[in-house]
């Protein structure tokens, strides 16, 4: 198992690696000056050129590259020589010296994703701590709206095999496969946040906290929760309703299950403690994913409800070309996925010996 683990660990530091790489490439091929885009295109060579030796803008794209791999390792290793590429400034980031020599120091510290390029003065580390808490709050929202709603419509749908209420949530869970987020969440957004606003009491856009216009502070308004977590839900749902019914369509079928309908145990009991149980298998496998995916950060349901959450934040950061957070976020959404991936490779090989071999 301690093989699995390692093997499982390695293989998920490559794939950051891979991304990392390939993020830092694919933006620092576009065209522009980084230093002048800080700058909104004043002319200043002063300020301009300190900016690039800030930001190691003036170096070779290989030593750039060394640069930001050295603030992203928690283990760095930094010149103490002031005229070396890789010299270490006080006041970047804190750090422990665990070694060091004459001319080289190696470091710990937590990883550095740098600082942002318009809001000046604040590292990515605090904008995505900042927006990624109400990131994490719709996605356990809209998965648990998903969960609840999809698997009672798809006993249901199991229940009453080929009837009209197997039909109509086969087509509905259908139709909200096919629909693109972007385009439900407008559609939610001006039917029950501006036609129907006197009614819900719903508004088209908001987010977790508000300040309040009255000058008593920030305060938690759960009501702009509702319809971006429906919205994010909807897929996760269509996908858990086919899972749930399919599956439970197949553990019915069993002979343990006519077993212990023969032996005289109520429908219910048979249907939810015996085979409901065995059928979540595919349906944890799925969540597990979309809820990943969730946490990466809902881009489109985020920016078109006003949703402070780190998928408005890329957005944003696109707009302004503020590279250091896209990149950030870019990073941060990967490790997550990878994260995920790792705990539930993990889960199953300790449920199923057999994936260890894989």
């Amino acid at each position: 198992m301690i093989k699995f683990i390692i093997k499982k660990i390695t293989y998920s530091i490559l794939v950051l690696w891979g991304v990392l790489t390939l993020v830092f490439f694919l933006f620092n091929v576009l065209p522009g000056d980084p230093a002048r885009m800080m700058l909104d295109q004043r002319e200043d060579s002063e300020q301009l050129m300190a900016l690039k030796q800030k930001y190691g803008f003036d170096k070779s794209i290989s030593a750039q590259y060394f640069l930001y791999l050295n603030d992203l390792s928690p283990l760095s290793f930094h010149s103490k020589n002031k005229d070396a590429f890789h010299f270490i400034e006080s006041g970047k980031y804190n750090y422990t010296t665990i070694f060091e020599t004459k001319k080289l120091a190696i470091v710990v510290k937590y990883p550095y994703l740098r600082e942002s390029f318009v809001k000046r003065g604040k590292s990515v580390s605090s904008i995505i701590a900042d927006t990624f808490p109400n990131t994490f709050v719709l996605a356990l929202a809209s998965i648990s709206i998903a969960l609840l709603i999809g698997i009672l419509l798809g006993v249901l749908a199991a229940i009453y095999k080929n009837s009209w209420i197997d039909k109509l949530t086969l087509f509905l869970s259908v139709l909200g496969m096919s629909v693109p987020s972007f385009f439900s969440a407008i559609l939610f957004a001006w039917f029950f946040g501006f036609l129907l606003a006197d009614i819900t009491g719903l508004s088209m856009t908001g987010s977790l906290h508000e300040v309040d216009d009255y000058g008593r502070g920030e305060f938690i308004n759960l009501k702009n929760l509702i319809l971006p977590a429906i919205t994010l839900g909807i897929r996760p749902l269509s996908v858990i309703v086919q899972l749930t019914r399919n599956s439970l369509l197949e553990v019915l079928k069993m002979d343990y299950m006519r077993t212990a309908i023969a032996k005289g145990l109520s429908k219910f009991v048979v249907l939810f403690k015996h085979g409901l149980r065995n059928a979540l298998n595919p349906v944890v496998t799925a969540v597990s994913g979309w809820f990943a995916s969730m946490l990466a950060g809902a881009v489109f349901v985020e920016y078109i409800f006003a949703w402070n959450g780190i998928g408005k934040e890329i957005v944003d950061a696109l707009n302004n070309l503020d590279l250091p957070v896209v990149m950030g976020a870019v990073l941060f959404i990967a490790t997550i996925f990878v994260v995920v991936n790792i705990a539930v490779d993990i889960i199953y090989g300790i449920l199923d010996p057999r994936i260890r071999i894989t």
